[in-house]
């Protein structure tokens, strides 16, 4: 449970964050209410109408409700978002952009809206299941304390760099806002909350001290033969009713292993020590710390993959396509798809690299029996009644821990031949240093692709594009069209690039940008049947009268030597060095080709216009 749920808290932050909020909402403030409003009484319905269902029907058919419900929460919070404009309305709990943290905190609550609306429809469910009577503030209030420990470190670690941020120490803030700072600084944030949150986290599931007396005793004798130290208590989960234990804290002092009830309940002595041996065997193969490293993997991989892939879609032609199809705003559908894309990549990295990870993990926890006790005979009896126990699960799969058939069966394995114990921990070892070396290139090689590339594509088909809009909407306006005949012109489409000059000449005849770019158009095309030296030179003399800019004088000077008047040429051509000195080894090279060359109707021509 407690997996899943990082995993659907992960992707509705990331669908927050991913909708960043618009300058004029798409809806007033009282529609956008009244919007969400429909959204929670229609979530609502469907909740009430699952769990009326279900109300006799046990746990594991509880469970399977809450899980399906909890999916629908992150559908009815995503469609919330892209239609009520959550974000827009949230902006001022940024304090002017300096807490942009609490925006997305904020936005967080909005999907636990819809959670607490599970939970209340559950209560009565829950109640007959686990014969339990709760005030409905109060099993709320359980709920959201059991899920605050998942989005919590992303809260402390969302606040941190804001108030870092605001600290008067300006190299500090560029370290941060480097690469190597944000990976640094991600992973030292995530160390502390390993190592500190433990206790607060046993506060929010109520866990108890366990009590004094012989069975402590007993696990406290079997931890000092182990070597290790952990502090134990009674963990209250689901009323401590569902079978379980577990350890988390990376320092002894705050290191806690809890246990439910349920588990004193049923196991023996020796099958409970396999267990404390299976959590044991978390901490001896740092398990905590491999979590740590993979989860913070992801942000290096999508850091790689982000931008470049931003710059790839911009400059596919498809895209262009779709944006006139869709009717979407250019920003629009790409946030779109970026969203789609990166959550995407989210859940099939968590589902199935993390997951892979994650069963791994638990196989070794599991083999560690073999050096703790010399044998797996204890824990594969707990496992059997922990099966039988949970509604007969011994072949449900787990994308998080192997199914229990699994784990007992490679047990029964490597109690024959202890073989395979070596051969799974090389296996762990071995993919995990696949996994670094993978994330390592990945932080270091995103310059091997053509990035660059992609992105001069997209500024040009997306200038391209907004023109087209553009002219479609206002055909006669002269800045739309001088602007086209640029475009047209750097695509070589010089006959259209002249239409389109002449068309805006027509609407504006002495623009200066327009006649100098026509002129130099004249002079160089490609095609030598467009070339007009005369009467580029007509227009470049008006340009060069109304802007005697370098490049503008550049081109009245090229007309001049087109037209056979070579000193005057060169007289206008020492005036561009004057005027623009920083181009002035390109001008003297002009002045050399007016004096040592012809201008033939054929010749090519190179230049740096300034289109």
């Amino acid at each position: 449970m407690i997996y899943t749920n990082l995993l659907l808290f992960l992707i509705a932050i990331f669908l927050f964050t991913m909708t960043s909020g618009t300058e004029v909402p798409e809806f007033s403030a009282f529609v956008s209410f009244g919007l969400f409003v429909a959204l929670l009484f229609s979530y609502d319905a469907l909740a009430k109408r699952l769990f009326s269902k279900i109300i006799n029907q046990g746990s594991a058919v509880y469970f399977d409700a809450e899980k399906k419900l909890t999916l629908l929460a992150l559908l009815f919070y995503a469609i919330a978002l892209f239609s009520c404009d959550i974000h827009f309305y949230l902006t001022p709990l940024s304090i002017n952009g300096q807490f942009p943290a609490l925006v997305n905190i904020g936005g967080l609550c909005f999907f636990f809206l819809f959670l607490v609306l599970l939970w209340r429809r559950a209560k009565p469910v829950y109640e007959v299941i686990f014969s339990r009577n709760y005030k409905v503030a109060a099993f709320l209030a359980t709920n959201i304390k059991t899920n605050l420990p998942i989005v919590l470190p992303w809260a402390f670690l969302s606040l941190s760099y804001d108030l870092l941020a605001l600290l008067p120490f300006p190299q500090l803030s560029v370290f941060l806002h480097s690469e190597a700072g944000e990976y640094i600084s991600f992973i030292s944030f995530l160390l502390i909350i390993l190592i500190f949150f433990p206790p607060l986290v046993r506060r929010l599931w109520n866990c108890t001290p366990f009590p004094e007396g012989p069975l402590l005793t007993h696990l406290q004798d079997f931890f000092k033969k182990q070597n290790f130290s952990a502090k134990i208590f009674l963990w209250p989960i689901f009323e401590g009713r569902v079978i379980t234990a577990g350890v988390m804290g990376i320092i002894p002092g705050l290191r806690y292993v809890m246990i439910t009830q349920s588990l004193l309940e049923h196991l023996t002595l020796d099958e409970l020590d396999a267990v404390m041996a299976h959590e044991i065997g978390h901490v001896r193969k740092k398990h905590m710390l491999l979590y740590l490293l993979v989860i913070a993997g992801f942000s290096i991989l999508a850091g790689f993959v982000l931008e470049p892939f931003t710059f790839f879609i911009l400059s596919r032609d498809w895209y262009y396509t779709l944006l006139g199809v869709s009717g979407l705003a250019a920003e629009n559908l790409l946030t779109v798809l970026m969203a789609v894309v990166v959550l995407l990549l989210m859940i099939l990295y968590f589902r199935f690299l993390f997951g892979f990870f994650i069963r791994n993990f638990e196989r070794q926890a599991d083999l560690h029996v073999f050096d703790a006790i010399g044998s797996s005979k204890s824990i594969i009896s707990a496992f059997e009644k922990i099966a039988v126990l949970s509604g007969n699960i011994r072949e449900l799969p787990s994308w998080h821990h192997f199914g229990i058939g699994q784990r007992v069966a490679f047990l029964e394995k490597c109690e024959a031949n202890p073989v395979w114990i070596t051969r799974h921990n090389r296996k762990v070892m071995f993919c995990l240093l696949a996994y670094i070396l993978i994330v390592g290139c990945a932080a270091f090689g995103q310059s091997l692709l053509p990035a660059d590339l992609w992105k001069d594509s997209y500024e040009e088909k997306y200038t391209e594009y907004v023109l087209d809009q553009k002219l479609t909407k206002e055909p006669d306006k002269a800045l739309w069209l001088g602007i086209a005949g640029d475009l047209m012109q750097h695509k070589k489409m010089e006959k259209k690039a002249i239409a389109a000059y002449d068309k805006a000449l027509d609407l504006e005849p002495s623009n200066p940008k327009l006649l100098n770019n026509l002129s130099w158009l004249l002079l160089t095309s490609e095609d030598p049947s467009l070339r007009d030296p005369e009467r580029a030179l007509d227009m470049a003399r008006l340009a060069g009268m109304q802007l005697p800019a370098g490049h503008v004088l550049d081109t009245l000077a090229t007309a001049y030597w087109a037209n056979g008047f070579v000193e005057k040429a060169v007289q206008i051509e020492k005036k561009a060095i004057f005027a623009d000195p920083a181009e002035g080894g390109y001008y003297r090279q002009q002045i050399r080709k007016f004096r040592e060359s012809k201008y033939t109707s054929e010749g090519n021509i190179e230049g740096n216009k300034k289109l």
